[in-house]
C-alpha cells in the first residue's frame, strides 16, 4: 500500500475535491433546467399583453387569437413522450440540442409571418420544441434527485418559471408599448441560443438500452395503470391547465373589461411572479417537514377555493370595475400561489414512485399535464363569459383536491422512495 491510501488527511482531501465537483456539476445541471423552463414558459408570457394586437394585426376574432396560446401547449404535450424515449435512447444532449433547433428556428420565423395559418403552424412547432427542452430538463433534475429532495429541486425550476411568468409578462408589456409583438420572438430566439451553448458545458447520462415501440407503449402503460403515479400526475395537471386558462383569458378581461393598457397589464406579471415565488418558497422551506402529499393537497385546496370565489366576483351585480379589478388581480394571485405549492409536488409524488423508469415516468407526466392544459386552454378560447371560464376554474380546482385527498393517505409525509 502506498502512504496516499493510508493517509487520513489524503483521504480526507479526495473526498472533498469529490463533493466540490459534484456541487459544481449539480449547478450546472440546475442552472440549464432553470434556463429551459424559463424560456419555455416565457414563450407564452412574453406574447400575452400583445395578444389582442396580434388580433388586430392579422385581422381575426379573439377566439381564433387565443387559439395561439392553446396550440403552442397542445404541440408542448403531444410528442412529450417521443422526447423522453428519445432521452432514454440517445442520451440527453442529442435530443435537448434538437428541441432547442426548432424552438430557436420557429421562433424566428414567427417573427416575420404574416398569416394567420402561418402563426398557428409555427406556434405549435414552436410548442414542440419548448415541450422537448422543458420535460428534458426535468429528467435532468431526475436523473439525480428523488424524493422530497426532487420536490425542493422542483421548485427550484418553479424560480424559473416564476421568472418568465412575471417578467416575461412585463417585458411583453414593456415590447407591447415601445416596439411590437414580433420583438418578443426574436429575444426567444437568442435565449435558445444561449441554451443550446450552455449544454456544452454539462455533462449528461449516456443513452440506455433501446426499446421497442410496443415496449414503450408498455412501459407508459404500466405506470400510468399505478394510482401513485396517476392521481398526482392529473392533480397537477389540472392545476396547470388552470394558469393556462387564466393567461389564455386573461389579457381580454384586463385589457378589453378593465380598460389596462398593454404595459399596465404587462406590469401585473410582477404580482403574479411574487405570488408564484411565495407558493415555491412554502414548498421549499416546509417540504421536508410536511411532505409532498400534504402540500400537494393543501395548493389544490387554494386553488379550488380562489376558483369558487371567482364565481362569486363575477355573479355580483353592479359591482364598481375599480373594486372588481383589484378583487381579480388578488384571486388570480391566490390560484397563482395555490398552483406553485400544487405542481412541483404533484409531480415529485408522482414520479418518485417509479424508480425503474424515471424518464418514461417524467415524460409521460409532463404529457398527461400539458395535455390537460392545452384541452382547458382550447376550452377557454371558446368561453368569452367571465362567468363561464371562472365555473371551469373553479372545477378544475375541486378535481385537484379530489384526486389529492384519495393520493395523500398512501403518500408518507416526509418520505422520499
Amino acid at each position: 500500500m502506498t502512504d496516499q491510501t493510508l493517509s487520513p488527511s489524503g483521504e480526507k482531501k479526495a473526498t472533498e475535491e469529490e463533493e466540490v465537483a459534484i456541487r459544481r456539476v449539480n449547478r450546472r445541471i440546475m442552472a440549464l433546467s432553470c434556463l429551459l423552463v424559463f424560456m419555455a414558459q416565457m414563450a407564452t408570457t412574453i406574447y400575452l399583453p400583445s395578444l389582442p394586437v396580434v388580433a388586430e394585426d392579422f385581422g381575426m376574432p379573439r377566439s381564433y387569437a387565443a387559439l395561439s396560446i392553446s396550440v403552442f401547449v397542445i404541440g408542448a404535450a403531444a410528442p412529450v413522450v417521443v422526447w423522453g424515449v428519445a432521452a432514454d435512447r440517445y442520451g440527453r444532449r442529442g435530443p435537448l440540442l434538437a428541441s432547442l433547433a426548432l424552438f430557436v428556428l420557429t421562433s424566428a420565423l414567427t417573427a416575420l409571418i404574416r398569416s394567420p395559418e402561418g402563426l398557428l403552424v409555427l406556434r405549435a412547432l414552436q410548442g414542440v420544441g419548448a415541450g422537448g427542452s422543458a420535460i428534458i430538463a426535468r429528467i435532468l433534475v431526475r436523473d439525480r434527485w428523488s424524493g422530497d429532495e426532487l420536490a425542493r429541486r422542483l421548485s427550484v425550476l418553479s424560480i424559473a418559471f416564476i421568472t418568465a411568468m412575471g417578467g416575461g409578462q412585463f417585458l411583453g408589456g414593456l415590447i407591447g408599448r415601445y416596439a411590437h409583438w414580433e420583438t418578443g420572438f426574436v429575444v426567444l430566439a437568442v435565449i435558445g441560443g444561449a441554451a443550446a451553448a450552455l449544454t456544452f458545458t454539462v455533462p449528461f447520462e449516456s443513452s440506455r438500452a433501446v426499446q421497442r415501440p410496443s415496449e414503450v407503449l408498455r412501459t407508459c402503460l404500466t405506470i400510468s395503470r399505478q394510482r401513485g403515479f396517476l392521481l398526482p400526475a392529473l392533480a397537477g395537471g389540472a392545476g396547470f391547465a388552470t394558469i393556462v386558462l387564466l393567461q389564455e383569458v386573461g389579457p381580454f378581461v384586463f385589457q378589453q373589461h378593465f380598460g389596462l393598457a398593454t404595459d399596465q397589464y404587462g406590469s401585473l406579471g410582477l404580482l403574479l411572479g411574487a405570488a408564484y415565488f411565495a407558493g415555491a418558497l412554502t414548498v421549499n422551506r416546509l417540504v421536508s417537514t410536511v411532505g409532498s402529499g400534504r402540500l400537494m393537497t393543501a395548493g389544490a385546496i387554494v386553488m379550488t377555493a380562489a376558483g369558487i370565489a371567482m364565481i362569486v366576483l363575477w355573479s355580483v351585480p353592479g359591482l364598481p370595475d375599480g373594486g372588481a379589478l383589484v378583487a381579480f388581480v388578488a384571486l388570480y394571485c391566490v390560484t397563482t400561489f395555490g398552483q406553485s405549492v400544487l405542481f412541483p409536488n404533484s409531480m415529485a409524488t408522482a414520479v418518485s414512485s417509479q424508480h425503474r423508469h424515471g424518464a418514461s415516468a417524467v415524460s409521460l407526466c409532463g404529457f398527461l399535464q400539458q395535455s390537460m392544459a392545452g384541452v382547458a386552454a382550447a376550452t377557454a378560447a371558446l368561453l368569452h363569459a367571465d362567468l363561464a371560464w371562472a365555473t371551469v376554474v373553479a372545477a378544475l380546482g375541486a378535481a385537484a383536491w379530489l384526486m389529492t385527498r384519495i393520493t395523500v393517505p398512501s403518500a408518507v409525509p416526509g418520505k422520499g422512495k
